[in-house]
């Protein structure tokens, strides 16, 4: 069955039990994180009772960390008092990452240049494992409203940006990452298997950039391109994405794959 959310699950870091071990952890601060990531996928406030069930604490811990982080206002009650909701200050960390972020800066100029030129939806996504995390948004005419939150993320496994990392991975590297991943369809034309979700990485190889139709969303059009560091390794990803109502997939390429290329390329630090 086709999930009801398009956003992929940030999961938590694998930890082993030497790192929790070490003096230099402080298992304070990770209860702490642990219940600000409570909210991720909340569909609105959170009782204390659900916070302490997501966090995996006990009543009393996730108590205390609500009520110190709402001192710093890390957390707050929502307008109608019934539940807790992420307060304003977790924004002021969103901010600095975005202007301390190299490739943030540098892509900026050079999105917004694409998208004059394509005149489509254009995304720069990071990529985090099993996910790709938008951290650029230049919207086309009619997007929904997810479709322009900076944060919202997408499974690699079957997203056009997904794939052009991917294609940049050692095939082995990559077949362990789609086996890792949770494969829930998001349409019924999602591609969950991992074999046909490897031919279309082969096909992105092949081609130099991804594409993607009714991945994430019935209807879109999309197409992907890795962008490299300075060792050759992919860190993240431009999108193009468009309307399968307005292109066919053969003017979908022919109109923006040149152009998606060049500004991943224009991004690129090999």
């Amino acid at each position: 069955m086709p999930r009801n959310t398009t956003l992929a699950e940030p999961g938590k870091p694998d930890l082993q039990q030497q790192d929790r071990a070490s003096a230099l952890f402080v298992q304070s601060v990770e209860k702490a994180f642990d219940v600000l990531s409570a909210f991720h996928h909340a569909a609105g406030p959170l009782k204390l009772s659900e916070i302490a069930e997501r966090a995996g604490l006990d009543r009393s811990a996730a108590q205390r960390m609500v009520h110190t982080l709402r001192k710093l206002r890390y957390i707050e009650r929502d307008t109608s008092g019934h539940g807790y909701v992420p307060g304003v200050r977790v924004l002021d960390h969103t901010l600095d990452f975005l202007r301390l972020n190299p490739l943030v800066r540098q892509a900026t100029p050079v999105l917004q240049d694409l998208r004059a030129e394509v005149r489509q939806r254009i995304d720069l996504s990071l990529f985090d494992d099993l996910r790709m995390i938008y951290a650029s948004r230049l919207q086309s005419r009619r997007q929904s409203f997810n479709a322009s939150i900076i944060g919202h993320s997408v499974p690699t496994f079957c997203t056009s940006g997904g794939w052009a990392i991917l294609a940049r991975l050692p095939v082995a590297e990559a077949h362990a990452l789609v086996e890792r991943s949770d494969r829930r369809p998001f349409t019924p034309h999602t591609v969950t298997d991992v074999a046909e979700v490897m031919e279309n990485v082969a096909r992105t190889r092949a081609n130099g950039y991804a594409l993607a139709l009714d991945q994430i969303l019935t209807g879109e059009i999309a197409m992907g391109f890795a962008i490299l560091d300075a060792t050759g390794a992919p860190v993240a990803a431009i999108h193009i994405a468009g309307s399968l109502s307005d292109w066919t997939p053969e003017d979908f390429v022919a109109s923006v794959a040149a152009s998606g290329q060049h500004a991943a390329r224009a991004l690129s630090r090999y």
